[in-house]
């Protein structure tokens, strides 16, 4: 009788402190947790922006966590979120290191389609007002060339309206399909 008392009192004491050692991450897990959310969601924005491949795999974490968390494994929850934060802070500056490197290609496309513009206007003012147009060189043309220069001034406020509405990518992309259309124009005027 004895034996199973000591018994009964190991096994009892065995499965409180499995209940303490467990309780003792719970608290840690939803704060590690809580933190992990409230960093991500902090920079969401601009790492959804500019590295979105970054985003799904720390969103995947958290709900990871999360579900460990619901299923009582504090000690495993903890463990997957104690390191988010900090690849939070990571893929946040490599979303700023993109964006820099974005906004510099749209500052020199923003120095370079204007000139371009400028010059194709200028070519075409003055074969506009000509008598007689170069060898070569029909009205079918000008008139090609003048409806791609309005075609690239429209499309250059709207990249413009989509780089000051923060979203850079679409200006870039935007932008250099204009200067590809710019440089063909230039070509079939013979501007070098």
């Amino acid at each position: 009788m004895r034996k199973k008392s000591l018994w009964l009192i190991a096994s009892v004491m065995v499965c409180l402190f499995l209940v303490a050692a467990c309780a003792r991450d719970k608290e840690p897990a939803e704060l590690g947790i809580k933190a992990a959310e409230e960093a991500l969601n902090a920079a969401k924005g601009e790492i959804g922006k500019y590295v979105p491949d970054q985003l799904k795999g720390l969103e995947a974490a958290v709900k990871g966590a999360k579900e460990k968390f619901e299923k009582k494994e504090y000690t495993e929850a903890l463990n997957a979120v104690k390191d988010l934060p900090g690849k939070v802070k990571e893929a946040a500056a490599a979303a700023a290191a993109k964006k820099a490197a974005l906004t510099k290609d749209w500052e020199a496309l923003n120095a370079e389609l204007p000139k371009m513009v400028e010059a194709i206007k200028g070519k075409v003012d003055a074969l506009a007002k000509t008598k007689k147009l170069p060898a070569g060189f029909d009205k079918a043309k000008l008139e090609g060339a003048k409806t791609g220069l309005t075609e690239i001034t429209q499309g250059w406020a709207e990249a413009e309206g989509a780089f000051k509405g923060g979203n850079i990518s679409e200006a870039l992309a935007k932008a250099n399909g204009l200067k590809g259309k710019a440089t063909e124009i230039m070509a079939s005027l013979g501007i070098k």
